[in-house]
């Protein structure tokens, strides 16, 4: 005889978030195995697993229960919990039919938007509401009903049965029986089979599902760790206290329940009624309701038409024929709304002042979006393909993303609310879940692993895009596998780690996705709250499932910059240029040809420079092409040696045949584009555009026996086309070739707009530019130092905070940059603002902004002691005339009397002697007299100053510690940092610099495991390189490598992605450097330098000696040649050498010169 029919009716999975340890895959899985006919999903106050249940249920021909363990709150949802009065309890809900999943949506949605308070919470009057279509479980212990029993209030409990009864039905209320070996939960069940006895309410079995099998207790209670933030051996903390959760068999339950086997066929009467079919493909896009008061389609036409006329005139034919083409396509699909919904959004951000990118993705091959101004991209121009963004033979939404400003976004988020309702509207739903290096860190600290442990695993762990899970790591990383087998807590953690990797922990707000509906959002998909943002319970895949419109409202920080340059260069009283509208400009393409691609969007890493300074672009096409083709594959198979190649005449340009010159004439005969494949297949091939959408997203998968299928049909349309079989077969094996690699040349268009506007206004209002960059960089140091020195590097001076003078941001000044009082750390934009306001107001009477003078006017409540100590490091107060650490020596007295000013201004004490006479006129701010309470005792060194700014900084500012031997240094050093990556990888150098960011660390694996190395950073006067120390050398060097000391190394160069690194052979003092060095002096000599040779020539017999000297001469045609000076001419090499040849000719004129 076989088992039972029994299924499970209260499940937890994963999304109990840290309670719930169940993958859904592995519940449908063990259903299908015991050959159990439906599986309930009852997660904790929510639905998120419940579209994964029901679809992968639906793949294995298990039927799903949609359901969900509520809680109720005691009194109202509405008002705080509070366990003694306002507590909660469970209640287990199913979905029975259409209007019971309804009402779950709308239960589970309420619960986190009014009832949410650490708990989502629903109350009994909302339950009412909402109750019809459900079928209801009495609940686990905490549910009301055994909480009451095991108080002794039966009566009570029989109340509230009977209610449940009465509310949702006779024969749609269970009381819900489990048999866990918890002591209280039989007494629960004594109580449970009375009331049946007395009530007639029927009795279910069902097991509290939180864990797979038993063995997987261990981790669910580990999780369950995780969740309050215990320790596993706490001896009070929150556990289970049963081992007995996991997914039972039929014949399992059968056995526990042995004398109640009602109670397991009562199962199958719940399951039975639940007749509940979610529908996917069915679009729920809101109707455009037009302010005009046309209909949509006819507001639509009317948009178009003038679009068409505004942007190609009245008789472009070709522009005529594929907008109708479009529009029709538009109409069938029934995608008009969506357009108009679109263009509304960007057209109110534009009219609100929010600045719009040019579009982005395969949008920008639709005409219809560029003549709506939804992208600013011509397609007709660029050749971009309508079917590569909507391929009416493959139904499904459009996805047009959008790019605003970052600090625009919300706004626009407000206006969608506002236009189509509140509750028509929302956020989408993230799950973060454990990763393998996360999983270990939360499982070490459950398991009480020491701190130094978690670090040394943790970082041994592969992480990142491609990364391999825990399990496969364990496997391949013999190294890993060899810290597992070290202690036996080793061993437990990675194996309760690798049973939880994967597993959700928390819900967030995607950082861009939008839903918007055609009724509220609940009637579709259940909401949940997170922080202050409304959110759907399910992500973003499902909901497109689903048929609702999704957009992605991105913040793009490029446009605010973009916007802030035009806004710095009108109030310069210049004449901003039309970013839409710029010219072919030769300065903008010389400077990226020169490398000159710092803030330049998607320009600016080593990679690309080096790409643009082998490509030299000089017309648009090439920055399309240049996004396309710095990636992997282009980079690897050889595609970009052979388009430069080229485009510069080194190699002839071939085409595999006529018909496509005019498809790859732009790419100089290589496959850039997916569009060009496209292109190719429909105008050599035959193929429609939408059969040529089919193959490329066929060839982004690979998949051989779909590609043989396109192959053929490839080589005999293009034979049908008169194309010789030999060549079409050659064409093919290019596409596979190279169109693999193939770009969205859509996308690459728009946002090579986006490439030449910043590139544009960096070359020709750099100035502004800068400004803006800096100022939308300000809580990064490291980019406004990299700003900073490109300024330098430029001749763009840089001047420094100054209370008189500088502002929140950064901003231009007289053809100069004014450093933003944002950007120092330890000021708050409150407080800046107060003290801003103070300076106002001493303006307006024209009083001096002295130190006192300011510290008097503002609110030392409002901008404290620490913000003025800031300032002050940050020589914001230099202007005085004072030193930083007598300004900082003086604070506590002039706080005292900012504190005094600031109670009498609020006792309305003061006014007469603050106000100005009548006939005041407007003082220039000047320095106060010297002497005011400045002791000149506590006043800083240079390198107290430098080291103080820094602090404040990120970076040094006005001075380097390295400046006053920089000549010294730069006859030591063999190249500037700036300058390594060009001498390649494994070439030797010598530096000079200055250590900072120094740290030691552990080896964690390999021969030299234990060991100590170190890495650090060597700043020199342009710019810094990272250098690692291997142990061998640390040991050796480590007295010498100390945080802030200057010296000289000699390392090789090692070239990381984009950047060089130095591996560190040698440590050497000045001394040692000069001494052991056995070449000579090299000075370097420009035509201008002409009236200062006999100046040089003195200078070099004040210090004659043994040493050569060779002068690198630049002659009028501009190359470099090297002289040696004749034999009467040699010097003994020394720092006063070094600088006075720095202030003959320049910094970084003279260096050594190995024979």
């Amino acid at each position: 005889m076989g088992a039972p029919d029994f299924v499970h009716l209260h499940v937890h999975s994963e999304y109990s978030l840290l309670d719930g340890a169940n993958r859904i895959d592995d519940l449908v899985a063990a259903c299908v195995k015991d050959g159990q006919g439906a599986l309930a999903l009852t997660d904790h106050g929510n639905m998120f697993g419940a579209i994964e249940l029901y679809q992968k249920c639906r793949a294995k021909g298990v039927k799903p229960l949609v359901g969900c363990e509520v809680y109720i709150a005691k009194r109202s949802r509405r008002e705080p919990h509070d366990r003694k009065d306002n507590g909660y309890h469970h209640l287990t809900l199913i979905a029975r039919n259409q209007t019971g999943y309804r009402n779950l949506l709308k239960l589970c949605s309420e619960a986190y938007v009014t009832g949410y308070h650490t708990r989502p919470r629903i109350d009994k009057q909302f339950l009412s509401e909402h109750a019809e279509g459900l079928s209801c479980l009495s609940g686990c212990l905490a549910g009301e009903v055994n909480q009451l029993f095991l108080r002794g209030e039966e009566k009570r409990a029989e109340d509230v049965a009977t209610t449940f009864r009465d509310l949702f039905g006779p024969e749609h209320f269970w009381l819900e029986l489990q048999r866990n070996g918890i002591d209280i939960q039989d007494k629960a069940n004594e109580a449970l089979m009375r009331l049946h006895q007395r009530t007639g309410v029927p009795l279910v079995a069902t097991n509290d599902i939180h864990y797979l099998r038993h063995e997987d207790c261990q981790a669910q209670d580990v999780l369950l760790c995780i969740n309050t933030g215990a320790k596993r051996s706490d001896a009070k903390r929150f556990r289970f206290d049963t081992d007995t959760l996991y997914f039972r068999t039929r014949e399992q339950m059968a056995e526990v329940f042995r004398d109640l086997p009602q109670t397991l066929q009562a199962t199958m009467d719940v399951a039975a009624q639940v007749d509940v079919n979610i529908e996917f493909g069915k679009y729920h896009v809101p109707v455009f309701r037009p302010d005009s008061g046309e209909s949509p389609d006819e507001l639509f036409d009317r948009l178009c038409d003038e679009g068409l006329v505004r942007l190609y005139g009245r008789e472009h034919a070709k522009a005529r024929e594929r907008l109708e083409y479009e529009k029709r396509i538009i109409r069938q699909m029934g995608f008009v709304s969506y357009f108009l919904i679109v263009w509304d959004l960007i057209r109110w951000a534009r009219q609100n002042g929010v600045p719009v990118g040019p579009g982005r993705g395969s949008a920008a091959g639709a005409i219809v979006a560029y003549v709506l101004e939804i992208t600013k991209v011509d397609p007709l121009r660029y050749d971009l393909l309508f079917e590569r963004f909507l391929n009416s033979a493959r139904v499904s939404m459009p996805d047009i993303d959008i790019d605003f400003c970052k600090e625009g976004r919300e706004k626009v988020l407000d206006y969608t609310r506002r236009r189509y309702g509140s509750e028509n509207v929302a956020q989408i739903v993230t799950f973060g879940t454990m990763a393998s290096r996360t999983v270990v860190r939360d499982v070490g600290r459950v398991l009480d692993v020491p701190l130094k442990d978690i670090d040394r695993i943790a970082k041994k762990i592969p992480a990142g895009p491609g990364a391999p899970s825990l399990a496969e790591a364990l496997t391949k990383d013999k190294d890993l596998g060899a810290i597992r087998d070290e202690r036996p807590e080793f061993a437990e953690l990675f194996e309760l780690s690798t049973a939880l990797e994967g597993m959700a922990r928390h819900i967030s707000t995607h950082a861009a996705g939008v839903v918007i509906a055609d009724r509220p959002i609940v009637d579709y998909v259940p909401l949940a709250t997170h922080d202050k943002d409304v959110v759907t319970q399910w992500p973003a895949p499902q909901l497109e499932e689903l048929g609702l419109l999704k957009m992605d409202y991105l913040g793009l920080r490029t446009l605010t910059i973009l916007e802030r340059t035009l806004e710095y260069i009108r109030r310069g009283g210049g004449v901003a240029p039309d970013l839409d509208n710029l010219p072919d400009d030769p300065k903008t393409y010389a400077m990226l040809s020169g490398g000159d691609t710092l803030a330049v969007f998607q320009l600016e890493s080593e990679g690309m420079r080096k790409l643009l300074a082998r490509l030299r672009p000089d017309r648009f096409e090439d920055l399309i092409a240049v996004l396309a083709l710095y990636r992997p594959g282009p980079l690897e198979s050889g595609m970009v040696e052979m388009f430069t190649r080229r485009k510069h005449g080194e190699e002839a340009v071939a085409y595999p045949h006529a018909s496509v010159e005019a498809i790859l004439r732009d790419t100089y005969g290589c496959i850039v584009y997916q569009e060009q494949v496209m292109l190719i297949s429909s105008v050599l091939a035959g193929f429609s555009l939408n059969e040529a959408d089919n193959l490329r997203k066929a060839m982004g998968k690979k998949k051989p026996e779909i590609m043989e299928k396109f192959a053929a049909q490839f080589v005999a349309g293009a034979a049908k086309n008169g194309c010789p079989e030999p060549v079409a077969r050659e064409t093919w094996d290019n596409i596979v070739k190279f169109g693999g690699y193939g770009f969205n040349k859509s996308h690459s268009t728009a946002y090579a707009l986006i490439t030449y506007q910043t590139a544009y206004l960096k070359a020709n209002h750099r100035v502004e530019f800068l400004a803006a960059n800096m100022a939308c960089e300000m809580e990064t140091s490291d980019k406004v130092k990299a700003l900073f020195d490109d300024a330098r590097r430029a001749g763009v001076e840089v001047r420094g905070p100054d209370l008189r003078r500088s502002n929140w941001r950064f901003e231009p000044e007289q053809g100069a940059i004014r450093y933003g009082l944002g950007a120092i750390k330890g000021t708050g934009e409150r407080a800046i603002e107060a003290l801003l306001a103070a300076r106002a107001r001493l303006e307006q009477r024209g009083a001096t902004l002295g130190f006192h003078e300011l510290c008097r006017e503002s609110d030392p409540q409002e901008t404290p002691k620490a913000c003025w100590e800031t300032l002050i490091k940050a020589g914001a107060l230099d202007y005085t005339g004072h030193n930083r650490g007598s300004i900082v020596a003086a604070l506590d007295a002039a706080m005292t009397e900012s504190a005094r000013a600031a109670a009498d201004r609020k006792a309305g004490q003061g006014s007469l002697f603050d106000a100005p006479p009548s006939n005041a006129r407007s003082a220039p701010a000047v320095a106060a007299p010297a002497g005011e309470g400045f002791d000149a005792t506590k006043s800083w060194t240079r390198s107290e100053t430098l080291k103080a700014e820094r602090e404040v900084l990120g970076f040094y500012f006005s001075g380097h510690p390295l400046e006053e031997r920089a000549g010294l240094f730069s006859i030591l050093s063999s190249c500037k940092t700036t300058e390594l990556l060009e001498r390649g990888q494994g070439a030797e150098v010598m530096l000079a610099g200055l250590i900072v960011s120094f740290g030691v660390s552990v080896v964690k694996s390999g021969k030299l495991t234990g060991q100590k190395m170190a890495r650090f950073k060597l700043e020199d006067l342009d710019g810094a390189v990272g250098v690692t120390v291997f142990p061998r050398a640390y040991e050796q060097f480590k007295e010498r490598l100390v945080e802030d000391t200057v010296v000289i190394v000699r390392g090789k160069v090692e070239e990381r992605a984009d950047e060089a690194a130095l591996m560190l052979d040698e440590v050497l003092s000045i001394e040692e450097a000069l001494g052991r060095f056995e070449g000579g002096l090299m000075v370097q000599l420009e035509p201008e330098d002409v009236g200062v040779l006999v100046p040089l020539r003195d200078t070099l017999a004040r210090h004659q000696g043994k040493r050569p000297v060779y002068f690198q001469v630049r002659g009028g045609d501009g190359f470099l040649r090297r002289v040696r000076a004749g034999s009467n001419c040699r010097v003994h090499i020394s720092a006063d050498l070094a600088e006075s040849i720095d202030r003959l000719l320049g910094r970084g004129r003279v260096r050594l010169a190995r024979l």
